[in-house]
């Protein structure tokens, strides 16, 4: 990893990472404290309501909030779609989202080890992260489901991961125990781990080592509520995005920085309390349960 790519991933450590749509979006992102925005031509909220074809944002839309803020700059590209990542390694993004959000392209994702910009993919669980992360993504985020502000979904793609990361962790401590005893190990289970995951063996053992994915995983999908930001930390997240939550609120910049603090301050619920008072109607959002599935993006790439 160069030391750039390494430097900007710690800056994103315990952050929030905002969805934006203008220039003047961007800066109260910036101005809320968030680590890092995510350029789009609309945010989740109004992709659901709208339908149609959800491209990647315009280059004139991306420049636009490039040249707006001095933080990091993300844009989102279709599943599988080589022409929009290339175009916008070329416009010189920071990072690029192959994003479930977006209409998806292709079936097959995009080979990101052939560039040299980082990306982030979305999972729903510890199979789905392997596998971005054979394709060489440098950052995981939770799928949840994106335009809702229904946070449900991201807390169950969390549990998951967490559940197959402590099941690896499990077979792998055991088979340590067995061989201290002179028994047979586990190699024979991580390797049918790897297998039904579809990823090397190597990287299925990498993670029972360290307890945790070797990048970053941030929650994402449905957060809208500082609380929401503050339990996704609680529950292993190094960090969020936040999308319609924000800016589809009455009061969106007073809503960024409580949620900047929420995460900051994530074991602080008095400081919760504080920075949650005062604040609007969050977005009215659509219950996860009443969407059926063809409706939900969660489940586009796999």
């Amino acid at each position: 990893m160069s030391k750039a790519r390494e430097k900007l991933l710690e800056s994103f450590v315990g952050g929030v990472i905002m969805d934006v749509t203008s220039a003047e979006e961007a800066k109260i992102a910036e101005g809320a404290g968030a680590v890092s925005v995510m350029a789009l031509y609309k945010v989740p909220a109004d992709i659901r309501k709208e339908g149609g074809v959800a491209r990647t944002a315009t280059v004139d839309k991306i420049e636009e909030i490039m040249n707006a803020v001095k933080i990091p700059v993300m844009a989102k590209v279709r599943i599988g779609h080589y022409g929009e990542a290339r175009m916008l390694e070329e416009l010189g993004i920071d990072f690029i989202d192959e994003s479930e959000v977006l209409t998806p392209a292709d079936q097959y994702h995009i080979d990101k080890t052939q560039f040299k910009t980082p990306f982030v993919c979305g999972a729903r669980d510890l199979g789905e992260a392997l596998r971005r992360l054979n394709e060489g993504a440098a950052m995981i985020r939770t799928k949840g489901e994106a335009g809702t502000g229904d946070v449900n979904q991201a807390i169950v793609h969390m549990r998951k991961i967490r559940k197959g990361i402590a099941e690896l962790v499990g077979l792998y401590e055991l088979g340590d125990f067995y061989k201290e005893q002179g028994l047979e190990g586990t190699d024979h289970e991580i390797a049918e781990s790897a297998r039904k995951y579809g990823v090397p063996k190597e990287l299925v053992y990498k993670v029972a080592m360290l307890k945790k994915l070797p990048v970053l995983n941030y929650a994402a999908g449905g957060i809208a509520t500082p609380a929401d930001a503050m339990y996704m930390i609680v529950l292993g997240a190094d960090g969020v995005f936040v999308g319609s939550g924000i800016f589809k609120s009455e009061d969106s910049q007073k809503r960024a920085k409580a949620i900047v603090e929420a995460v900051r301050y994530w074991n602080d619920p008095r400081r919760l309390v504080d920075v949650s008072r005062g604040l609007k109607e969050g977005m009215k959002g659509i219950a996860t349960e009443a969407l059926e599935k063809k409706d939900m993006t969660q489940h586009r790439g796999r």
